[in-house]
C-alpha cells in the first residue's frame, strides 16, 4: 500500500496535498484497492463552487461497489478533473498523480490539523 508522507489523510480514505493556498484532492491507494476495477467517475462539484468540510464532491463506481468522496477541508472549488470522466481507470494506476479529482482554494488552514499523517493512516487501515 503506497501512503506518501507529503499528503494529509482522511478516515474516509480521501488524500489532501496542500500547495501555498490550494489543496488538491483524491482517493487513497488504499480506497482504489478496496474498490477494484474503476469504471466511471463523476466530479460533482463545478469551479467556482464552495463545498464545506464533509460535503460530497466525487461518486466512484467499480466493477464491484459505489462510493462517493468527501471533501477534507473547506473551499472554493478552482479546477476539476476532466480527464477522469473518459479514462476512470487512472484512479487504479495513479491514484496520487493524474487521478487528482478537485482542486479547491482552502477558506480555513486550520482545518488541516484535524487530518492525519501518513503513519497515522496507514496505522488506520491495518486496524
Amino acid at each position: 500500500m503506497n501512503v506518501p508522507t507529503n499528503l494529509k489523510y482522511t478516515e474516509s480514505n480521501e488524500w489532501i496535498k496542500v500547495e501555498g493556498n490550494t489543496g488538491t484532492i483524491g482517493i487513497t491507494d488504499f480506497a482504489q484497492n478496496s474498490l477494484s476495477d474503476i469504471v466511471f467517475a463523476e466530479v460533482v462539484v463545478g469551479e467556482g463552487d464552495t463545498v464545506g468540510k464533509g460535503a460530497s464532491i466525487a461518486t466512484i463506481e467499480s466493477v464491484k461497489a459505489a462510493a462517493d468522496v468527501y471533501t477534507p477541508i473547506s473551499g472554493k472549488v478552482i479546477a476539476i478533473n476532466e480527464d477522469l470522466g473518459s479514462a476512470p481507470e487512472v484512479i487504479n494506476s495513479d491514484p496520487y498523480g493524474a487521478a487528482w479529482l478537485v482542486k479547491i482554494e482552502l477558506i480555513d488552514p486550520a482545518e488541516l490539523d484535524g487530518l492525519m499523517d501518513a503513519a497515522a493512516y496507514e496505522a488506520q487501515v491495518q486496524e
